[in-house]
């Protein structure tokens, strides 16, 4: 059953003084309730601008988008949203950060603890629930942003290069915690990355965009089983895997940089 549906998006940006520019063209994507869905591609390609469609955080131009059967409009608590940037309450210490939702929700004070002891716990943060985000590394504080999307319980997770400003030990890492968290939960995932390996590592499926204009110009299924460990980024199922996205992307990037063939004068 699919749960999101984008058919046929396009998004333009018409900024004034400045030539229109086509961000997304025709974008058609279904992801299945409880699916990791990764999108990878090329910098500039409208990643993060149709992930921010599916947030409610923009509008398309033209197109149509569903989740569980019902328009897409503005914000709402049932899309949870992982930044690159920690966007935590730097005045509210962990378990307050995590409470945050739940409390706008009005659950009882004793309800919302709940929550967010049961988080604190999945994301590995005990013993720091009275800390603040300064006090955190990259890592805790980007748990922390996790464990905050997950106490709404949304319909689906949307996660926006997450990992993006992390080195490469605590990236691997938080990869791991991540899907940890999403098999014992099973929540629906829509997830942003240019990092080839990380999309296969954490991807029930792959769709590969195309170079702005964005669109979907592939899609794999990652057949690869679960649960995965660091092993299988050296098995021969990912490099296979790894071979087709580069290739695709490869062209992608190659293309974009060729310069227009020089038009013809006409007499």
């Amino acid at each position: 059953m699919s749960m999101l549906s984008l058919s046929d998006v396009t998004v333009r940006f018409e900024p004034k003084d400045k030539p229109a520019v086509l961000a997304l063209d025709d974008v058609s994507l279904k992801v299945a309730n409880n699916t990791f869905s990764v999108i990878v591609g090329p910098s500039g390609c409208g990643k993060s601008t149709l992930l921010r469609l599916v947030a409610g955080l923009e509008v398309q131009t033209s197109g149509h988008m569903e989740l569980d059967g019902e328009p897409i409009g503005g914000p709402s608590a049932d899309r949870g949203m992982v930044f690159q940037s920690y966007t935590l309450f730097p005045w509210l210490t962990v378990r307050e950060n995590i409470m945050f939702g739940p409390k706008l929700k009005n659950l009882p004070k004793s309800e919302c603890e709940d929550i967010a002891d049961d988080l604190i716990q999945a994301v590995h943060l005990n013993g720091f629930e009275n800390s603040y985000p300064k006090e955190l590394s990259g890592g805790m504080r980007q748990r922390v942003a996790l464990a905050r999307a997950l106490a709404n319980d949304p319909r689906i997770l949307l996660m926006d290069e997450p990992f993006g400003a992390l080195d490469s030990q605590t990236r691997q890492a938080m990869q791991e915690l991540l899907l940890d968290v999403w098999q014992s939960r099973r929540k629906t995932v829509l997830f942003i990355t240019h990092d080839i390996d990380e999309a296969i590592f954490l991807g029930d499926e792959v769709h590969v965009m195309s170079a702005r204009p964005g669109r979907i110009q592939k899609s794999l299924d990652i057949n690869i089983p679960r649960p995965r460990g660091i092993e299988v980024l050296t098995s021969p199922e990912f490099t296979d895997y790894k071979k087709t996205i580069l290739s695709l992307m490869h062209k992608q990037v190659v293309g974009s940089q060729q310069p227009e063939a020089p038009k013809r004068a006409t007499a």
